[in-house]
């Protein structure tokens, strides 16, 4: 199928943002094109497959999709909950926190009583710190009124100053209580020194509230949204990679792709990285003011993960994340470790292919990586339908640094190499191919207490048919960026419309029960 001569809205980017984003759209009635560039669709919702085994790259589990929470009811609005597949994690402990100084290991429990009771356990003298901490969150969540579906500005002010780490020290002096109420911080890259509390709460709550993985990961959720767009009539187009977005007078007319099609277009939402998308639209098209603040709004660090294929009935399936830490004071500064004490935190998911599953078929680990551990082979490109070795020594480096991680993790499990059948691997260098990211940035922007608006991207610019959606505008994560695409959308449904849709879909749900 080829593109049609003309769209009302071309989006540049199939990540969640970009199909959140044409869904809404298509159900109002825009004909509507989505462009990917690569092989697969869905951006951070990517898959990909080892022996017969799938691996997410980007979501490892979603939270607050029990019925009438908020993801749910977004979910909902866009037709995919009914057929998404999923297993709900350990309701007692989804996520663990440990320290390799610290034979006890921490829990995370569903729901904010099972939470707090869980953690009382574990800190008997500190009830009141967590009553105060989980109040605090949801006090904070609220201040958000989309998180909430409700109408008003994507966030509020005076959220932006309250910093997570002293915000802790301000609760208990219990320094092991505040590491390990900060222990999943790897969810938004926290760095102790940067990161609003704000952040934490919108990461942490919606796991707190419910958590599920992806039965054989998360594209099955970029292949229901395709559905949906396309029952409205929305299309998608692969291998479509947008090199230039041509003008005519002040408006942009046409993408123009690298297989040579020109794809015309009344509106266009990037769902890539705005510091891409300047650079693409060119930054004559801007005030030198505003590409300026974009060229200088900070990346988050990006990552290296190693993916384990297990042996067949080796290793118990785990049904919970760990978040392990060599030391109490990584948790606040692991982004900023040393070649020597590297890595100095990880977080370990496992993947399920079915909801009855005893064993485990593969694990991930992930753990921080700076960009520039990588910059000697930045000149290379590699995806699945750009195939390009980058040398022995990029493999080299590879494998020297999963042997590291392997052996941190037989601390934990001190059987675990027996149990691997093979293994790999991905760098930087792979986020920034697959993603499109600013050099492999994980979460898009910082977000800094001392810096408090310069992250924060607005959906309109001034170009007056473009639009930005994904997680570079408020926040990332599953339910960030489709609260992104919301935000989108909103600029030219209007807010208030839109929402009255997403809640009537839902009402309309409960009527039928």
């Amino acid at each position: 199928m080829k593109p049609k001569p003309h769209y009302d809205i071309v989006i540049v980017g199939s990540g969640l943002g970009g199909l959140v984003s044409a869904v809404i759209l298509a159900k109002e009635g825009y004909s509507v094109c989505v462009l990917e560039k690569n092989q697969q669709f869905g951006g951070n919702l990517q898959t990909f497959a080892r022996n017969k085994s799938i691996f997410d790259t980007g979501v490892h589990y979603i939270g607050s999709l029990s019925p009438g929470e908020n993801l749910y009811q977004y979910f909902n609005y866009l037709g995919i909950m009914d057929e998404l597949s999923l297993h709900k994690m350990d309701e007692d402990g989804f996520d663990i926190i440990s320290f390799d100084d610290d034979v006890k290991s921490y829990s995370y429990a569903q729901g904010y009583a099972n939470f707090k009771a869980q953690l009382v356990q574990d800190f008997p003298e500190e009830p009141d710190a967590i009553e105060a901490y989980c109040n605090k969150i949801q006090e904070t969540c609220d201040k958000f009124p989309l998180y909430r579906l409700k109408p008003g500005r994507p966030y509020a002010d005076g959220v932006f100053q309250l910093q997570i780490k002293s915000f802790l020290e301000s609760i208990t002096s219990n320094k092991r209580l505040q590491a390990v109420l900060a222990g999943s911080n790897f969810l938004y890259a926290g760095d102790g020194y940067k990161t609003p509390f704000y952040v934490h709460s919108l990461s942490v709550n919606s796991y707190i509230e419910s958590a599920y993985r992806c039965v054989n990961g998360g594209s099955q959720i970029t292949k229901l949204l395709i559905k949906q767009l396309k029952k409205h009539g929305g299309e998608v187009f692969k291998h479509h990679e947008v090199k230039n977005l041509e003008f005519v007078d002040d408006r942009i007319e046409s993408a123009i792709c690298t297989n040579g099609n020109r794809i015309k277009g009344t509106t266009f939402i990037s769902n890539i990285e705005p510091k891409i998308t300047v650079d693409l639209v060119g930054k004559e098209h801007f005030k030198k003011s505003y590409t300026n603040r974009v060229d200088n709004i900070e990346s988050t660090i990006s990552a290296f993960s190693l993916y384990l294929v297990l042996k067949p009935d080796s290793f118990k399936y785990i049904n919970k994340n760990y978040y392990h830490f060599k030391t109490q004071e990584a948790v606040w500064n692991a982004q900023h470790y040393k070649q020597e004490s590297w890595p100095e935190s990880y977080m370990l998911s496992m993947g399920i292919k079915k909801n009855d599953a005893i064993y485990g078929d593969n694990m991930t680990i992930m753990t921080y990586m700076r960009y520039d551990e990588v910059e000697a082979w930045e000149n290379t490109f590699n995806t699945a339908t750009c195939k390009n070795e980058r040398g022995q020594t990029y493999e080299a480096f590879k494998k020297e640094k999963a042997e590291v991680i392997l052996n941190e993790l037989e601390k934990k499990f001190p059987k675990i190499r027996d149990c691997i059948e093979e293994y790999y691997t991905s760098s930087p260098l792979s986020y920034r191919d697959y993603i499109a990211t600013n050099r492999g940035s994980m979460y898009g922007y910082v977000k800094d207490v001392d810096k408090s608006m310069q992250s924060l991207i607005s959906p309109k610019t001034k170009i007056n048919n473009l639009l930005f959606t994904g997680q570079s505008l408020n926040m990332h994560g599953i339910l960030g960026v489709t609260i992104a695409g919301v935000v989108t959308c909103s600029e030219l449904l209007g807010q208030t419309y839109l929402l009255d849709k997403i809640i009537a879909a839902n009402n309309t749900e409960k009527s039928k029960i």
